[in-house]
């Protein structure tokens, strides 16, 4: 309800310097009043002073002091929520902040459903749906790339496209609707032109958009990348030389890793998640043979593969089954151990494209070379700043997409000379779909989707 005050810690839970709580509604500083005691002679009760101001004090409960704390004082509309807002720093810790926390819901406050905060800031107009879903893209963010495209889309780079798109829609439906109105008097020939220039127009940008949606989910969620192979021909050593640090065990001994090993990395800016896999061997106990399973739906689920090869022995019989069977993902062949004698001679696979990349994995070398060929594998072209401004979520996609397929109907409607209402009722659905993108058009199922994904406390 959007009259009740909620409260929430901000910050993660556990052992820390400092932890944050929050509170925020129309009693926010009527609560805040009840709990906090200012100390010294400038600090004042929440209540009583000017908004954006720091007072020190103490949070009492039940008579006790929980903690000495900094209080925030945020009068609405200057405000993340655009609601009165009340931000306690306290120490560190689950304790102390779970016990300010706990004060507060004591005199009236509600504990904050996932993401309420930020729900309120686009429910009270201080952000649009694009942006308050750039606010978790931020928070997830695990490359600068990620982070820059986040921070894009939080300044309205995405939404002020969106907007200019929607608005050239209503003008049109509004021109179409005027028609509609007054049918005595039909649409001009060189008008009618102009209103498929303007809808084709419109389907031109949604392509650009909808191009970015591919690049804009990698940047988001990252692009899986499964290192399979014979066991021992170096796989670990591989995930721990494309992390830079010793995260899978490495071992002489086959069969090392019984179970799929996952870690994010940054890959010339992309979020690329490596999957150490068990080795693909005819299993010899129950343990390797679920370990070898999972490596199994770990390749159906990931979008590129690495084959790792031993340059120090010749192509096995295991290899070329690898090889042929791989033959249908992408993939880069990895031959490691190239410090050693060579004994893995030139092969060839037909009707497969892959790049071939030396490594070792025991000094380092060629490591950089292979980042430089996922980059490539992942992202055609270049990564340019103005693209990050742009880049659409699979959400957008799906609008966009709705959108793009109602004003083509609109346009064939236009050309073939059909009835006006019908022209009206597809651009009607398109100008809906586009509007859904900054939440002009959200439904209350829409926004319980989105927001149930933020953590508790934004």
């Amino acid at each position: 309800m959007p009259d009740e005050t909620i409260a929430a810690i901000a910050t993660p839970l556990g052992e820390g310097g400092l932890a944050v709580v929050r509170i925020s509604g129309r009693q926010a500083l009527v609560i805040a009043d009840q709990c906090f005691s200012p100390l010294g002679k400038s600090s004042q009760k929440p209540s009583a002073a000017v908004s954006h101001t720091i007072h020190y004090g103490r949070i009492i409960r039940a008579g006790k002091t929980v903690d000495e704390v900094l209080l925030a004082v945020l009068r609405a509309p200057r405000t993340y929520t655009c609601e009165d807002t009340v931000e306690i720093t306290c120490h560190g810790g689950i304790l102390p902040a779970k016990l300010v926390l706990e004060a507060f819901l004591e005199n009236g406050a509600r504990l904050a459903e996932p993401g309420e905060f930020t729900r309120r800031a686009f429910l009270n107009g201080r952000l649009d749906l694009a942006q308050a879903e750039a606010v978790a893209d931020l928070i997830h963010s695990r490359t600068e790339l990620a982070l820059a495209a986040a921070n894009e889309q939080l300044a309205g780079k995405l939404s002020q496209r969106i907007n200019e798109l929607r608005n050239e829609m209503m003008q049109t439906l509004a021109h179409v609707e005027a028609h509609i109105d007054f049918p005595d008097e039909d649409i001009a020939p060189d008008a009618r032109e102009q209103l498929l220039e303007r809808l084709e127009n419109g389907v031109k940008f949604m392509d650009e958009l909808l191009r970015s949606a591919k690049e804009g989910q990698i940047l988001r969620r990252g692009i899986r990348a499964a290192i399979v192979g014979r066991p021992n021909t170096g796989k670990s050593s591989l995930l721990n030389q494309l992390l830079g640090r010793d995260r899978a065990i490495v071992s002489p001994i086959p069969g090392t890793t019984r179970d799929t090993i996952e870690e994010t990395a940054n890959i010339r800016g992309l979020p690329v998640v490596f999957i150490d896999t068990a080795g693909l061997r005819e299993a010899r106990d129950e343990i390797e043979q679920e370990g070898i399973r999972r490596s199994h739906e770990t390749l159906a689920r990931a979008e590129f593969i690495l084959q790792v090869l031993d340059a120090s022995e010749p192509l096995m019989e295991a290899d070329e089954k690898f090889l042929a069977e791989f033959a249908s993902k992408k993939r880069i062949l990895v031959r490691n151990k190239v410090d050693l004698p060579a004994k893995l001679a030139e092969f060839r696979i037909s009707n497969s494209e892959f790049r071939l990349v030396d490594v070792c994995c025991l000094n380092g070398q060629g490591i950089e070379a292979l980042k430089d060929a996922i980059k490539e594998l992942v992202w055609s072209g270049e990564i340019k700043a103005e693209m990050l401004q742009v880049m659409i979520n699979s959400r957008h996609q799906d609008a966009l997409n709705r959108a793009r397929a109602a004003t083509q109907r609109t346009i064939d409607a236009l050309r073939g000379d059909l009835t006006l209402e019908l022209v009206a009722l597809d651009l009607r659905i398109a100008v809906n779909a586009i509007g859904e993108i900054v939440g002009k058009t959200a439904t209350e199922d829409l926004l319980d989707s989105i927001f149930s994904q933020f953590c508790i406390g934004k």
